[in-house]
């Protein structure tokens, strides 16, 4: 474990490159809907969507290596065990999230017959899922729903943040700056 009362360099890189790529991810799927369907600036939605999620994927698994590898760094002055509790939780549910949303996007996508082109060619990925409508409407459900969780589940993460930063004064958010 590293005794450096912050998180290595790469995972504070890794933790805000994520942040942002998150909120690009959202921000694409949301803002989809100020093109009109079959436009190419909402394929470009989609698409950017797609290929956000899938680097968030692909971040979270280098992400997690360097965590078990490098281990998290204590919080000074120490907290409670059900809030160090919380914190585990929340961070399991948040890797979770990251390694099941991507999976289910591209469910979603191959089931309901889109195509994902690798970015700025014409070069579609192929479909290993049989096209299925009312299976690719299910998983949208299931995506969109566990989508409006993780949302909530980073508010809480942000709040509780900020909270201790400004209310227990520890250095719980420093450690990630």
């Amino acid at each position: 474990m590293d005794p450096s009362p912050r998180y290595a360099p790469v995972l504070r890189r890794l933790h805000w490159l994520m942040a942002v790529l998150v909120l690009v991810a959202y921000l694409a799927i949301e803002q989809r809907g100020l093109f009109e369907r079959g436009s190419t600036a909402r394929f470009a939605m989609m698409q950017s969507h797609f290929w956000v999620g899938l680097s968030l994927f692909a971040l979270v698994g280098w992400r997690l290596a360097f965590r078990l590898r490098h281990g998290t760094p204590a919080i000074t002055p120490p907290v409670s065990a059900w809030q160090a509790g919380i914190a585990k939780f929340a961070h399991v549910a948040l890797y979770v999230f990251f390694l099941i949303m991507p999976v289910l996007g591209l469910a979603t996508a191959w089931t309901d017959g889109k195509i994902l082109y690798l970015p700025f060619t014409d070069i579609a990925l192929p479909a290993p899922l049989a096209q299925d409508k009312d299976l690719a409407h299910l998983l949208e459900d299931v995506h969109g729903t566990i989508g409006e969780v993780f949302y909530w589940v980073i508010g809480l993460h942000v709040l509780g943040a900020v909270y201790h930063h400004v209310v227990r004064r520890d250095d719980t958010l420093r450690r990630m700056l």
